[in-house]
């Protein structure tokens, strides 16, 4: 099958080519006609399967058939993260570059002047985070009666950030008669209800077992005490000589302090999370995509949307709290049918984490020592934070912990938990 037999329009046939794209991915050749068709969508599509053109060319070409009486926004693309967003808003640039339909991304950390200058000059398309989406509509900077088209994209993150009460404000702003497009990589029963509640008969897709990992990405996960995985995490990137690894950590703070061990060990790293301004993401960003970073250290939130070509490594330094988070996690990689490697670096105190990623996926991860590194036999007295140099470090860490709770710091958890040590709270809502 090739683009040429989806129904789409020679103007956006030609940006196509300009992209170099092959033949349509499975989720873009289903969705697209079921959307110019006018239908609801519900589809389950795990990231990097090509769905943002799924929605974005099929849009496009509704509304240049349709004309565009109106300057107010006819399509509203709603994301959970900035990064999404702006990404988003790149591809419907690129998609309908031959168009004459104009497009805005709004989203908070930049000053909302800006937005509010391009929404007066008039736009047919919009892509948004629902914070500061809510604050031009609470000003009166942003009117929604035209929307036609709704697309709610990564809708189980939105929930699981919550965000739900946000959108639901917005889609009562909203016409009651449109066109609804929900995508969605996880499914809960929270998901199932709210797409109940949004849907109108919608046409159902699902390119990728529900909640299962990319099948092209190798999974691997090494055993080693908590207090070595830096040391561990060094040691591989000496070894393998990688040159571009996503790494997960549960903490905003955990990002910092490891970007800066990796710095330290002659690794360029940086830190990607929600303490850090609009500007300084992008930029770390962007040095990572073009490879002046080796390292890009990332909290949860803070990674989910990131588009990233042909991410050939991530590496969980530490498990996430919630099972599906993985599945999320590892589709940084292998992405569009490519290959890719997810390794997880598993301390005492996560195996009953990574059980329940494993009944999730429905497959064992195996555990591979590495040599140097193997694990204690049982858990440390004091399983220590990563860097300190004993009993007593320890203590103060638990003890500044009790003071700033928001730094999220889980030290001392493994002697509490042993094996089924669960995480902090805060660590999970404030990445």
């Amino acid at each position: 099958m090739s683009f040429d037999s989806l129904g789409l329009r020679a103007d956006l046939l030609r940006a196509i080519a300009t992209q170099r794209y092959g033949r349509p991915t499975p989720i873009q050749a289903q969705a697209i006609p079921v959307v110019l068709a006018g239908h609801d969508l519900l589809a389950g599509a795990q990231t990097g399967t090509g769905k943002t053109a799924a929605f974005v060319l099929p849009i496009l070409q509704l509304l240049a058939e349709k004309g565009h009486p109106q300057r107010q926004p006819r399509a509203l693309i709603l994301t959970p993260t900035r990064e999404l967003a702006a990404q988003i808003g790149e591809r419907v640039h690129a998609y309908g570059i031959h168009l004459s339909l104009r497009s805005t991304v709004i989203f908070g950390g930049v000053g909302m002047q800006p937005q509010i200058n391009q929404l007066h000059r008039g736009i047919d398309i919009l892509v948004a985070t629902p914070g500061r989406l809510l604050d031009h509509a609470g000003q009166r900077t942003l009117d929604l009666s035209r929307i036609e088209i709704l697309v709610l994209d990564e809708a189980d993150r939105m929930l699981d950030m919550g965000f739900i009460h946000d959108v639901k404000r917005i889609i009562n702003l909203l016409p009651k008669r449109r066109q609804n497009l929900l995508f969605s990589a996880t499914y809960s029963d929270d998901m199932r209800r709210f797409s109940e509640s949004l849907l109108n008969r919608p046409k159902l897709i699902e390119v990728a077992r529900r909640n299962t990992a990319a099948e092209t990405v190798i999974q691997t996960a090494y055993p080693v005490d908590k207090a070595r995985k830096r040391d561990l995490l060094a040691h591989l990137f000496h070894r393998e000589d990688w040159t571009q690894v996503l790494v997960f950590t549960r903490t905003k703070a955990g990002a910092n302090r490891l970007a800066e061990h990796l710095g330290r060990e002659g690794i360029s790293a940086t830190a990607i999370h929600g303490n850090k301004s609009q500007s300084a993401r992008t930029r770390a960003l962007d040095e990572f995509k073009r490879g002046a970073v080796r390292a890009l250290v990332a909290t949860d939130i803070a990674a989910r949307g990131l588009d990233i070509a042909h991410l050939p490594q991530v590496v969980n330094f530490e498990l996430p709290n919630v099972a599906e988070d993985y599945v999320h996690r590892i589709g940084r990689t292998g992405r569009a049918g490519a290959g890719g490697q997810a390794l997880s670096l598993v301390s005492h105190d996560e195996m009953a984490l990574l059980k329940g990623i494993q009944r999730l996926l429905g497959r064992q991860i195996t555990l591979n020592p590495v040599a140097g590194f193997e694990p204690s036999l049982t858990p440390p007295p004091c399983d220590p934070e990563p860097g300190s140099t004993g009993r007593r470090n320890n203590t103060a860490h638990r003890q500044n912990r009790v003071v700033r709770p928001q730094t999220g710091s889980r030290t001392g958890q493994g002697a509490k938990h042993g094996l089924h040590g669960r995480a902090h709270p805060a660590s999970q809502t404030k990445s």
